[in-house]
């Protein structure tokens, strides 16, 4: 099949697909005699496998690591656990850092009207005072130079 079927099949575009092959994440594939990339259930698998990493938030360079090991003829079976292992350390971080920004937000819609209202109160007044006291700096600036 060609990269439009193989595009249609996978759900990646056919311009993705080929910096995939440019970058190694899949192996350079096979032409046919006009020149045209012929994909099979291979390539096929390799592009979804690349894919659902990407959607897990696996960067390019680790998909490289790990299927570098996995195209290799000696088995890296540790090495390629400890990737996945990495992976998972960082979408834990990601999912903790979204968790508490979830919780803040949460607070403040609970706490709009007796907090947040008050809040930005408090920061209009502070650049009201901030405006204030950089005008009075330049004019302090200008009567320096008189």
């Amino acid at each position: 099949m060609n990269i439009k079927e193989a595009s249609e099949i996978t759900g990646v575009e056919a311009s993705t697909i080929r910096y995939y092959e440019q970058v190694g994440l899949i192996p350079v594939v096979d032409r046919k005699t006009s020149g045209v990339r012929d994909f099979d259930d291979f390539y096929i698998g390799r592009i979804n496998f690349v894919k659902n990493m990407r959607s897990a938030g696996m960067s390019v360079e680790a998909i490289k690591r790990y299927v570098d090991l996995v195209d290799d003829e000696a088995e890296h079976v540790e090495q390629q656990k400890a990737i996945l292992v990495e992976q998972i350390n960082i979408l834990t971080e990601k999912r903790d850092d979204l968790t508490a920004t979830l919780d803040y937000l949460q607070y403040k819609v609970e706490h709009f009207y007796d907090h947040m209202l008050d809040a930005e109160e408090q920061l209009k007044l502070l650049e009201k005072q901030h405006t204030l006291t950089k005008r009075n700096n330049k004019q302090g600036k200008w009567a320096d130079h008189l």
